[in-house]
Order: structure tokens, then sequence, then C-alpha cells
């Protein structure tokens, strides 16, 4: 890849600890970085990525297209690039932005993927969840991302004491160190306190205080939370089966039932409202229906 990975280095570096990015984030920015690097090397011959000009960009652009990347993916790659610029020129190292010119594609407008409160009330009040370790660690999982919304990341590195029983609040460390308290149901305590004994009972601890643990004791990883959500969501009507479609539900179903959007964007430890906002459009929806059923006019 040439001297222009020491730059592509920095930024990432810079990502991680100055601007506290997620490693998802990190992870996904460093490929792109790399593709782009390769592209432009082979058909410019040019080694740096910070050397690249609008012309080089615009045609990898239209090489992704080409390659009937997805729209979504292609403006990822555009934003990493935004993003890797506006860093070269904060530290001086070009004097002007090859992105200034660069459009982001247009995308279909697609509504959150989440599951009818119905369905969700079947999933969690009628599924037999046997009555071994596993079992009783994937029915806390879909409890807890239903009842607070969390990010996969954020339930993975929720430590035990960031959960305080007696006032039903978590204290979650959200993107970029943001930290937030989100309040949950009673009906929760019971089945963290069997989670916890099952888990002390049965499960050989490590020393690291992570509330959610593997069969042999380590912290979870995303692939093992990941295949347990799978498993129950597909008895549901969701299309989608991920833990984004439960924080999806948590949101749609908050907006229902009349809460705030400001709220709901601070459960969610959003930043901006516009990210909130796409989950009115599912209550939208609901509203047509009524509407549609009720009004005379209609």
């Amino acid at each position: 890849m040439g001297s222009c990975s020491s730059m592509i280095d920095s930024f990432l570096k810079y990502l991680e600890f100055e601007k506290r990015v997620s490693r998802h984030t990190i992870l996904a920015y460093k490929t792109d970085l790399q593709q782009f690097s390769a592209f432009i090397l082979n058909t410019f011959a040019e080694p740096k990525a910070e050397a690249a000009d609008y012309g080089m960009i615009r045609s990898w652009i239209i090489n992704l297209v080409e390659s009937k990347i997805e729209a979504l993916s292609i403006n990822r790659k555009i934003a990493c690039l935004r993003s890797f610029y506006k860093f070269l020129l904060r530290q001086e190292l070009i004097s002007k932005d090859p992105m200034l010119k660069i459009r982001g594609l247009k995308t279909k407008k697609q509504l959150p993927s989440f599951v009818k409160e119905g369905d969700m009330m079947a999933l969690l009040d009628h599924t037999d969840f046997d009555r071994g370790f596993s079992s009783i660690r994937e029915k806390l999982v879909l409890e807890l991302f239903y009842a607070t919304g969390i990010r996969l990341s954020e339930l993975i590195s929720l430590k035990e004491n960031q959960i305080d029983l007696r006032n039903q609040t978590l204290k979650v460390i959200g993107k970029r160190n943001k930290e937030r308290v989100i309040p949950f149901s009673k009906s929760i305590v019971p089945i963290i306190n069997e989670y916890i004994s099952v888990r002390n009972r049965d499960v050989q601890l490590k020393e690291h205080g992570f509330l959610f643990v593997t069969d042999k004791g380590e912290p979870c990883y995303p692939m093992l939370i990941y295949r347990g959500i799978k498993t129950y969501l597909k008895k549901t009507s969701s299309e989608k089966q991920s833990p984004h479609v439960l924080r999806h539900t948590y949101a749609t179903h908050l907006l229902n039932k009349g809460a705030e959007i400001n709220a709901v964007k601070d459960l969610l430890g959003h930043s901006s409202l516009a990210a909130t906002q796409v989950y009115t459009h599912n209550s939208m929806e609901k509203l047509k229906k009524v509407f549609d059923q009720a009004h005379p006019k209609a």
C-alpha cells in the first residue's frame, strides 16, 4: 500500500483516541481507505491517498457504482473520505479539499424494521426458555434490548456495577464515550436477579466485571448475541432479525404510546434529532391507518 498507509494510520489513531469513534467504524474506514488507495495506485499510479484529486475520487465512486455496490455503502465510503481529507486539511498536509464538489448518492428511504407490539409481547411472555444458563442469558438479552433500546456494543460492554436495581436504571457508555442513564421497568428486576444467580452458580467467572458472559465466563462477543436474537426474532413478523431491530422496536413503540420525541432522542443516545425522526415515520403509518378507519371522509 506504499507510503500512504502512514497518513491513514495517523487518521485512524485520531479517530480512535481523540474522536473516540467505535471499533466497528474504525475497521470500516480502514477497509474503505485501503480499497481507495489500491484503486488510485492501480488506476493512476498514485501511491499517496492524500495526493488524490477530485477526478480520481470521482472515478473511484463511478467504479463503485458500476460494481453494483449499494448506494448506502458508497455513501459511507464518501463520508469516510470526507472525514479523511478534513483531517489532512486540519493537519495542513493538503491546501484544498478534493471532496468539496463530491455529492452523496440518492438512496431509497428505508423505514426501520420493527416488531409489532402483539408479536413482541407473545415473544417475551409465551416463549419457552429452558432452564440452562445460555437460555436464561438469551431471555435477559431480549428483555433488556426491548426494555432499554441499547445498542449491541453497549450491551456487550455493560458492567454489572452500571445496573442500579433499586432505582431500576442502567448507565450506558454510548458512542464517543457519551454516558446516559436509562430507566427500565420493575418486571426486568427478577429476570436480572435470576440470570446473575444462575451465572454465579454455573459459570467459572473471570474478573472483568461484565454483566453478560459466555458459557466459559469470558466477556460476550457480538456474534454470540446476534445468533441468539436471530433464533427468537424468526418467530415474529419482523423482516430483519438483528439486535438493532429491537432498538427500532423500542423507539417505535415509545412514540406510538405518545412519548415526546426529544425524550426518545435522549433515551437512544442520538446526537441529533434527525436520527430519531426516522421512527416517527412508523408512527405516522399507524396514525394514517387509524385515520382511514375512523374518519368519515377517509
